[in-house]
Parts: structure tokens; C-alpha cells; sequence
């Protein structure tokens, strides 16, 4: 018997888009487009208007049972189309996809669920679905309602739940009810803190009870702690299948030119962003230069160009700031400050730099992504490239340097220190800034022995 979960065999992908949405045709269009067709053929004009891009791009990979696999790309690089191929969502143009198990998806927020049913509704509907018995549903019912965290609200139309609670009994569904291959994108960013842990710990017992799982994310640290094995897709190919550690350094650290500036390509920016449109980002040091290596004792400036072609409510632009292994360091927002965002919060259309300013003496030496979004809270995220650009910081001259050993983790700050001496007759303190002057020593600094002590 195969021990083969999923196998993926020249898998392409290719979409119509910019198609001219035709108004209604009469009897006499119709015979005249008959009529002119060879002539429009001859000339070219009959593939004017629309074009087609390859979503996916010969793609060949088999996984395992028990097997969890990560899916990793930027923004357009296929990952979704992939997941909905495995789905049974939409079907492939060239390739083929063997499934091997029942399959529970999670693709976007409510995904099968029907607006109209109730919580306890869409969840015997999703049973049914995945093909379970009714006793089976049944058995695990009170389990998926309580991690859902939703029981107020189970007999109630889902199509009056918000965006949070739809994604709590969502993923309570497909992650109870069984499947042997769970098949989740990136929709954990929706909810919550606490519930993205609970998604997370979820899975893992998932992963431990030996069933398949395709997991898409951006979230870096997700990756490293769910999978041992990793895909990243480039462009709809794929461009790298290794362990996950490696796989993720790659994806963080390729594809970066050694500029400090990154522009976004027509095909970099999904037709949903609009209104806003992002043009650049660029890193910046103390002269305003755009630069690819910063000095850890210098301010460093992150600049981020885009345009609006209309007014926006509520927008925030900001960075998130990771560094080469992944690790979320931090995240900031334009509008962060309560008198910035009550005083721009309807942005209207038009050219904008949203700059901030990373202080001296926070960041360790090694290489560190930028990540960009652009979103209005609880409404509407236009625009995320989670791995827009990189840059390095050079530690010369940052705390600790006498040492010539690494200093762990992705910040150094400059910390105030105070030592303390405590003897028998009373206790002195002094600021690390001020001479030091070990107990026995002149003024000078003579080569008298020093007293026994603890520092």
C-alpha cells in the first residue's frame, strides 16, 4: 500500500485576465462578428483586450502521510492556487493532483459555510462534506463549539457573525472533524492573539496524530515551529523544496538586490489593493542616502512611496520588521500616535511618504527583511508584502564589542547600568559611565593587588 498522501505531477495553472466584459449582443453583432472574424483574426485584434498569466507553472512534488509540508512564497507566487487545485476547488489546465484521503480545507474565512444556517447548521453541513457520519458529528460537537469560543452564538445565522468569530468555528471545523489531509492557507492572521496560538497548538496535535497538512504562511516563526519541510514557490514555479530553516532563509534572503530600495512591478500588486497603490521602499541612513547596510549606532529611516488614486478611511501603512530566521522583532504603524491618526483619518487621493526612524543602538549585526501592510483595522487590508526588502546592520562600535564573542538574539540595545560595591562599611554605587576603581588601587590606577571581593 502507498504510503503517499498527496502526489503533484507537472501541475499548471493558467488564468484569463483583462478580458473586455462585452455589453449585450444584438442578432446583427452576432453575424457580423461571424462575418469579420478572419479579418480580426489576420490582424491581430482578436487577442486585444485580454492575456493570460500561468498561476502555477509545472509543479511536481509528492508528500507523505503524517507529513507536514510548508507552503511559502511572496504575494501572486501561487500558493493559493495550489491549495484550491488540492481542494477540488477549481481544476488544473495542464498536470494532475493525486489525493489520497479524505481532505479538510480552510482556504479563506467561512469557506463552505452557508450564511443563511446556523453555527450548529454549517457544522453538521461541513460533517456531511467531508463525508462523516452523523454520530460521528455528533461525538465531536461540543469539542468544536468549545474551542470555537463561540457556544453564545451557535444558533445563530453565521451570516451575523464577524470576521473573527467565522474564522473560529471555520478552523474548529476542519481541524476536529478528522480529516486525514488538512489543508490550510494563510487566514490565522484575521483572528486574534490568543486564538492564533490555540490555531497553532491545534495543529500540532494535528501533526502528532500522524495526519497530512499542507500549511500556508507568512508567519515565518509558524513555519519553523509546524514543519520540518518546506516549499517555496517563485512566480508560480517551484523554486526550492528543503528543510524548513533552509527553505526559510531562503525565501527571506533571496531575491534582494543590494540596494536598499525595492520598487513594485505591475505583477507584484493584486488588482484589490486599489485605491492604494504601492510604489517604493527604500532604507535610508543618517544623510538621507539609500543604503543596504546601516550602522547599529546610527538612527536608521525606513521610507515607504505610494500613491492613492482615491481617499481612504481609517488607512494605516506600516513595517513589520523580522529578522533572517524569521523572528518577528516588531511592527509599526503610520498612524500609531492618537493625534496622528485623528488628524489624517481620511487620507485623501493622491502622492505620499510614510517614513519612520529606527533609533540608534536597538538592532544587532546580521540581515533583517521589511515587511509592508496597508490596511484600514477591522475592514480591509489593501496591500501586504510580508518580505519586501533587506538590509544589514553593521555592530561597530555597539555595546559589548570588546568581546570578540557573537552576541545572541536580533537586538543590542545601549542599556544604563549601575555596580554596586557592598563592603563592610556601607555600600557605594556608581554609574557604569563614571571611573572605576578597584578596592586597593590609587587614583591612578597603580598595580597594587585588589582585595578579595564580588562584583
Amino acid at each position: 500500500m502507498s504510503d503517499l498522501a498527496i502526489r503533484v505531477e507537472h501541475l499548471s495553472k493558467q488564468y484569463r485576465i483583462g478580458a473586455q466584459i462585452e455589453r449585450y449582443r444584438t442578432l446583427r453583432d452576432s453575424l457580423t462578428n461571424i462575418v469579420s472574424w478572419p479579418k480580426r483574426l489576420l490582424r491581430g485584434e482578436l487577442a486585444l483586450g485580454s492575456e493570460t498569466i500561468w498561476a502555477l507553472d509545472d509543479i511536481s512534488f509528492e508528500v507523505k502521510k503524517g507529513d507536514v509540508l510548508g507552503v511559502i512564497g511572496r504575494n501572486g507566487a501561487g500558493k493559493s492556487t495550489l491549495l484550491k487545485i488540492l481542494s477540488r476547488v477549481t481544476e488544473p489546465t495542464r498536470g494532475y493532483a493525486e489525493i489520497h484521503g479524505r481532505v479538510g480545507s480552510l482556504l479563506e474565512v467561512g469557506t463552505g459555510f452557508h450564511p443563511e444556517l446556523t453555527g450548529r447548521e454549517n457544522i453538521a453541513l461541513n460533517g456531511a462534506i467531508l463525508g462523516m457520519k452523523r454520530a460521528e458529528i455528533e461525538r465531536k460537537f461540543d469539542e468544536i463549539v468549545a474551542f470555537s469560543g463561540v457556544e453564545k452564538f451557535i444558533d445563530t445565522p453565521v451570516k451575523r457573525y464577524s470576521s473573527g468569530m467565522y474564522l473560529r468555528l471555520a478552523f474548529a471545523v476542519a481541524a476536529h472533524l478528522e480529516p486525514e489531509i488538512l489543508v490550510v492557507d494563510e487566514v490565522l492572521a484575521v483572528g486574534d492573539a490568543e486564538f492564533q496560538r490555540k490555531c497553532l497548538g491545534k495543529m500540532s496535535d494535528v501533526a502528532r496524530q500522524g495526519r497530512t497538512v499542507l500549511f500556508v504562511s507568512h508567519n515565518m516563526s509558524a513555519i519553523l515551529r509546524l514543519t520540518e519541510e518546506t516549499i517555496v514557490l517563485e512566480k508560480g514555479r517551484l523554486a526550492l523544496r528543503a528543510p524548513s530553516q533552509q527553505a526559510v532563509d531562503y525565501y527571506l534572503t533571496s531575491g534582494f538586490g543590494q540596494t536598499g530600495e525595492h520598487y513594485w512591478q505591475p505583477d507584484e500588486i493584486p488588482a484589490d489593493a486599489a485605491p492604494f497603490h504601492p510604489i517604493a521602499l527604500r532604507v535610508l541612513d543618517t544623510q538621507n542616502r539609500v543604503v543596504d547596510t546601516v550602522r547599529s549606532v546610527e538612527p536608521t529611516t525606513v521610507e515607504i512611496e505610494y500613491r492613492l488614486d482615491a481617499p481612504i478611511t481609517g488607512l494605516r501603512v506600516g513595517i513589520y520588521l523580522l529578522s533572517a530566521h524569521g523572528e518577528l522583532i516588531f511592527t509599526s504603524f503610520d498612524t500609531d500616535d492618537q493625534a496622528q491618526f485623528e488628524r489624517i483619518g481620511n487620507r485623501p487621493a493622491g502622492h505620499y511618504l510614510s517614513r519612520c526612524t529606527i533609533p540608534a543602538d536597538l538592532l544587532n549585526e546580521g540581515r533583517y527583511v521589511v515587511g509592508v501592510n496597508a490596511s484600514a483595522y477591522r475592514v480591509r487590508r489593501y496591500f501586504q508584502d510580508e518580505s519586501a526588502l533587506a538590509f544589514s546592520v553593521d555592530a561597530a562600535g555597539a555595546p559589548g564589542m570588546q568581546w570578540m564573542e557573537p552576541r545572541l538574539g536580533p537586538i543590542r540595545p545601549r542599556l544604563e547600568w549601575q555596580i554596586e560595591h557592598a563592603n563592610e562599611a556601607g555600600s557605594s554605587s556608581l554609574s557604569a559611565k563614571n571611573a572605576w576603581n578597584f578596592p586597593g588601587r590609587g587614583a591612578q590606577g597603580g598595580a597594587e593587588k585588589p582585595t578579595e571581593g564580588k562584583l
